[in-house]
């Protein structure tokens, strides 16, 4: 059984090797990771799990590592003498692949063949490795997909660990935040701070159905690095009884670095965090529901229709006359337990009326956005949805007539052309406006565009 989990981080520095006295500065850190690598060999393992960010990692995949075994040095870090190799548990890899597998789960060892350690798996075995070394590895990437995903995954490895009764601990490789001050890697967003006072506050009570209320867009301004790695972590010790400890917290250089330990204890039905996260979306999907317009109602009937049965909904009768006269661009966006589940749309009409438009658009932000994987039946009663509709665009010469509140942006460069609607979630100034429709379209930060606006009428 999985005996305990930690949550790691992976500065290099705190090799000392590599730090040359600069680890002294974290020094918390340093005797905290002593102290949980302690407690690792103590358990005295047969098998350690260990996800990190910076494994192999695809947008909808999550990559378990192949092979028998893989080997890494800090040559990046200059102490390319600093060497170590692992020995992949090849039978729990297997067992996780067919659990996901039967599930239609996407996870394996399917993709690029990672035959070097990455940092983020070779810090936390440098303290590890002090200790023990009779043990065998399965190494895990993350995956944009979202966090209910990575809990499930979690709990994938849980069972796989039950059916094959070995002695397991999991480890959670992960900094925190980023972007803690001005001078530190990645400058200081406020956010930063903010995200590692909540996390650690989450994290040192065990308390993992908090995870799943951090927004996407506060964790990016946080420039956080594990959240979904300790989300994997929540779920391999789903509806376990949990001894939690903070054991240190520094952000000296600008990063935010968080160690905790959590021993299974017994068994606790009582922390099904998923479940009870899943059962409030759908209370709250269900009450959203009850009060979407016609625009709406649409875009949903189209998508479960489409879900259900992969057949186009006629345009219905008896919607209002706008519906059947009006044309415009129109974009459908959805959302699942709070974090974008696909958004595709059109500037510019493309259908001979709006309700054309809406059920062409809510087909491919259901199945063809290709940020996702196609939404499926079991996930259509947590959707949330909304319609926006475009007014005309507006050619404009400065950034001083866009207003995020008010405004939708299109932003261009020769062929390229990236459009954010207004008023969206964690988008609060112009210039991060600009900065992520330029990000869609791939047009460089300090590249020249030129600049439209437009109004919506958003549809809930």
């Amino acid at each position: 059984m999985i005996k305990a989990a930690f949550m790691l981080p992976h500065p290099p520095i705190i090799v000392p090797d590599i730090g040359k006295g600069e680890e002294k500065k974290i020094q918390k850190t340093v005797e905290a990771y002593q102290t949980a690598a302690r407690k690792i060999a103590d358990l005295k393992p047969e098998t350690i799990i260990l996800t990190s960010p910076h494994q192999i990692l695809y947008s909808d995949y999550f990559h378990i590592s192949p092979g028998k075994g893989a080997s890494g040095d800090f040559s990046q870090f200059r102490a390319p003498h600093v060497q170590m190799e692992v020995r992949y548990d090849t039978e729990f890899v297997e067992q996780i692949c067919k659990l996901a597998d039967a599930a239609d789960f996407p996870a394996g060892t399917e993709g690029e063949r990672d035959r070097r350690l990455d940092h983020g798996t070779m810090v936390p075995l440098y303290f590890v490795n002090q200790y023990l070394k009779d043990y065998r590895l399965v190494r895990i990437g993350l995956s944009g997909q979202s966090l209910k995903m990575h809990y499930q995954l979690g709990q994938y490895i849980q069972e796989a660990d039950r059916l094959l009764n070995r002695t397991t601990v999991l480890i959670a490789s992960g900094d925190l935040s980023h972007r803690l001050k001005e001078d530190g890697p990645y400058g200081y967003q406020k956010e930063g701070p903010e995200y590692d006072s909540r996390i650690m506050d989450v994290m040192g009570k065990a308390d993992f159905g908090e995870l799943f209320g951090f927004p996407e867009n506060f964790c990016e301004k946080a420039g956080e690095c594990g959240h979904r790695s300790f989300m994997i972590m929540a779920g391999a010790l789903d509806r376990q009884k949990i001894e939690a400890q903070a054991l240190s917290y520094e952000g000296t250089f600008g990063v935010g670095y968080g160690i905790c330990s959590y021993t299974v204890c017994g068994s606790d039905a009582t922390r099904n965090f998923m479940e009870q996260f899943e059962e409030k979306e759908r209370a709250k999907t269900a009450r959203q529901r009850e009060q979407e317009d016609t625009y709406v109602q649409l875009a949903r009937k189209t998508i479960e229709s489409y879900v259900r049965t992969g057949e186009i909904i006629a345009v219905p009768d008896k919607l209002p006359e706008e519906m059947y006269r009006q044309k415009a661009g129109v974009f459908v966006s959805v959302k699942e337990n709070g974090s974008l589940r696909g958004c595709i749309g059109t500037i510019h009409a493309v259908q001979a009326c709006a309700a054309e438009e809406i059920i062409g658009n809510a087909i491919s932000a259901a199945s063809r956005d290709p940020r996702f994987l196609p939404i499926r039946q079991d996930e259509l009663d947590q959707l949330i949805i909304t319609v926006d509709v475009l007014g005309d665009t507006e050619a404009i010469d400065s950034p001083d007539k866009l207003d995020v509140g008010r405004y939708g942006v299109i932003v261009t460069k020769g062929h390229k052309r990236g459009l954010l609607l207004p008023n969206l979630d964690g988008v609060n100034t112009v210039d991060e406006q600009i900065s992520i429709a330029k990000r869609k379209a791939g047009i460089g930060e300090n590249e020249d565009i030129t600049l439209e606006r437009f109004e919506v009428v958003r549809h809930y």
